[in-house]
C-alpha cells in the first residue's frame, strides 16, 4: 500500500512523523497500540496521538479499545470485526461477515471478547 496515495485524497500533509506512523500501521497484519510501536518512533506520545487523531478525523485509520484499556489502531481498508481473548489479550481480525441485524442500525464493526482456541486448549489441558 502506497502511503502517498493513501493520504493524497485526504486533508493530510505528509510529514516525516506521519509517514513513519502510517508505514508501521500499513506493514502490520494486526492492530497496534502506542505501546506496541513506541520503540520504533522518534517522537513523544503527544505527537503520536495528535497525528493519530488527524488520521481518525480523515477516516484513514480505525481504532478500538481492548480489555487491557489500550487503544489499538489500524489502517481503514475494509470494515471488519475483532476478537479479543480475555485470557491472553491477543487480538485477531475477523474478516468474515457477521450476520447481525439490529433493525435500523448500520453496523460497521464489532469487538467480540472471549477465549481464543489456544487458551481453550491450555484450559482444557489443565482440567485433565
Amino acid at each position: 500500500m502506497d502511503i502517498e496515495k493513501l493520504t493524497n485524497n485526504k486533508n493530510i500533509k505528509l510529514t516525516t512523523a506521519r509517514k513513519i506512523i502510517l508505514e508501521i500501521l500499513v506493514n502490520s497484519n494486526k492492530p497496534l497500540s502506542y505501546e506496541d510501536i513506541k520503540n520504533e518512533l522518534s517522537m513523544d506520545k503527544a505527537t503520536f496521538y495528535r497525528n493519530i487523531t488527524k488520521f481518525e478525523e480523515e477516516n484513514l485509520i480505525d481504532s478500538f479499545e481492548s480489555n487491557d484499556k489500550k487503544r489499538y489502531f489500524e489502517i481503514q481498508e475494509t470494515k471488519h470485526s475483532h476478537f479479543i481473548c480475555t485470557s491472553c489479550s491477543n487480538i485477531e481480525c475477523i474478516h468474515k461477515k457477521l450476520d447481525l441485524n439490529l433493525g435500523d442500525y448500520q453496523i460497521n464493526n464489532v469487538v467480540i471478547k472471549g477465549i481464543c482456541p489456544k487458551c481453550l486448549k491450555i484450559k482444557d489441558k489443565n482440567n485433565d
